[in-house]
């Protein structure tokens, strides 16, 4: 496997409490991998990790042969947060001209993402007066905007309808398809079945790392939901 992300023996720590205890992953190029589990399992903060904004006790983060967070990377990852992480008093194209002097991209390639996330319509409006779900896809625009080799996408299609939630996995099907590496969380199951491989996390354990097939045919059962239900009680046994 041509490795995108390498993890070894990562351990996080908040004050008294230890949120990764000492994790191990790798993610190949060109797939999707979903982060799922629960609120509280350690998702956003290995994927802070992963994009070099989250301290660490111990251990080591390689992305795209180099440390996590080095110069040289900043222009390779894409990272999508949780919360807007672009700029309210700005129209949505005046945000996508910024991140794109910023990336060297060009404008061909605002109009190219504009239409990407479905946001052509709206390229004039003010960004703090957009829903919740269009200012994600403005931030997920900002970090398409420059065609990185690797997307950290934080709950990407939180808020979103059904069929724009759908379009959204095709566009990551697409990226995935040119050879870019995505690590997509979500606390949904439903989505895991989109995904390549799936990383289960609880309470910052890796409780299994496998294709969705995989993972259904280890909990002997094909729903999803139901799958992490089994493999998180046998662990926990």
């Amino acid at each position: 496997m041509n490795k995108s992300i390498e993890v070894d023996r990562l351990v996080v720590q908040r004050g008294r409490s230890t949120v990764l205890p000492g994790l191990d992953v790798a993610i190949g190029a060109g797939s999707i991998t979903g982060l799922l589990g629960p609120s509280g399992s350690g998702k956003t903060t290995l994927i802070r990790c992963i994009a070099g904004v989250q301290q660490i006790a111990s251990g080591t983060v390689q992305v795209l042969g180099e440390p996590a967070g080095t110069p040289r990377n900043r222009a390779r990852v894409g990272y999508v947060t949780q919360a807007s992480s672009v700029y309210a008093d700005l129209t949505v194209e005046q945000n996508l001209r910024y991140f794109a002097d910023l990336a060297g991209a060009t404008r061909t390639r605002i109009d190219e993402v504009l239409g990407l996330v479905d946001l052509v319509s709206h390229r004039s409006a003010l960004t703090g007066n957009l829903s919740g779900g269009q200012r994600t896809r403005v931030s997920l625009a900002a970090a398409l905007v420059a065609a990185p080799e690797v997307y950290l996408l934080d709950e990407p299609t939180v808020g979103l309808d059904p069929v724009l939630r759908r379009d959204l996995w095709q566009l990551f099907a697409d990226l995935a398809s040119d050879g870019a590496t995505l690590l997509v969380s979500s606390h949904v199951m439903d989505e895991a079945a989109r995904c390549d491989r799936v990383l289960l996390l609880r309470d910052g354990h890796l409780i299994a790392d496998d294709t969705p097939a995989g993972l259904r045919a280890d909990a002997g059962t094909d729903d999803l939901d139901e799958a992490f239900l089994r493999i998180a009680e046998r662990e926990a046994a």
